[in-house]
């Protein structure tokens, strides 16, 4: 069964609890705590995160040719998720001597019990590798985007990137992203619930499209 949050952990107002296990954490579910073995020794997860986001990744395994230049890739740009507030963790069913090689922590899941968590393995790809997932956790340990790859596609980390700027930019200023939103371009302003709000808008210096599509710089 998932492990619920601590008495005293926050949420969001639209967290519910953890899934069952074997399920998907879906989008404003509670990320399913779990402790296991790591590169950086064993860990729970609610206590690394620390109050900060999370990238958690998952791979087929370590050495495979696609997951080798994925697991490079984010290694040589870990620096810029630390720059944003956050800590990639990654996930295999290898042993942790397989891990070594990376920088960040990876879970030596052999059992399979954080990957059953997170619902990583997809019978109909594979009965016992993990797919591709990313999942995007918040400090509250809320999760906020999920995303699966299948077991020959590399993930896009400037899209990994993106999502993350996404999130914080749109929590950080109460707005939305529009279609391939990126850093300094315009965001949408948030549509109005009254009438005398469609007439603060229409009174603003905002960019209009419609009376509900509005877009302002940052």
């Amino acid at each position: 069964m998932s492990t619920m949050p601590q008495p005293g952990t926050q949420t969001t107002g639209a967290a519910v609890p953890a899934p069952e296990a074997g399920s998907i954490p879906r989008i404003g579910d509670v990320a399913p705590d779990f402790t296991a073995i790591t590169t950086q020794g064993e860990l729970t997860f609610s206590k690394w995160q620390d109050g900060q986001w999370v990238v958690l990744f998952s791979h087929p395994a370590d050495f495979t040719p696609v997951c080798s230049t994925e697991l490079t890739e984010l290694a040589r740009r870990n620096a810029e998720f630390e720059k944003r507030k956050a800590r990639l963790i990654g996930l295999s069913i290898d042993s942790i001597h397989s891990h070594l090689a990376w920088r960040y922590p990876m879970i030596a899941d052999n059992n399979a019990a954080v990957a059953v968590k997170y619902g990583m393995i997809h019978p109909g790809a594979s009965a016992t590798a993990t797919v591709r997932a990313v999942f995007f956790i918040d400090p509250k340990r809320v999760v906020r985007a999920l995303v699966y790859y299948p077991l020959n596609v590399g993930r896009n980390v400037d899209e990994m990137v993106r999502i993350l700027d996404a999130l914080q930019t749109a929590d950080q200023n109460s707005v939305a992203c529009p279609v391939n939103w990126k850093p300094g371009d315009e965001v949408i302003v948030p549509p109005p619930k009254t009438e005398k709000e469609v007439e603060q808008r229409l009174a603003s210096n905002f960019k209009k499209l419609d009376f509900y599509l509005m877009k302002r710089p940052l």
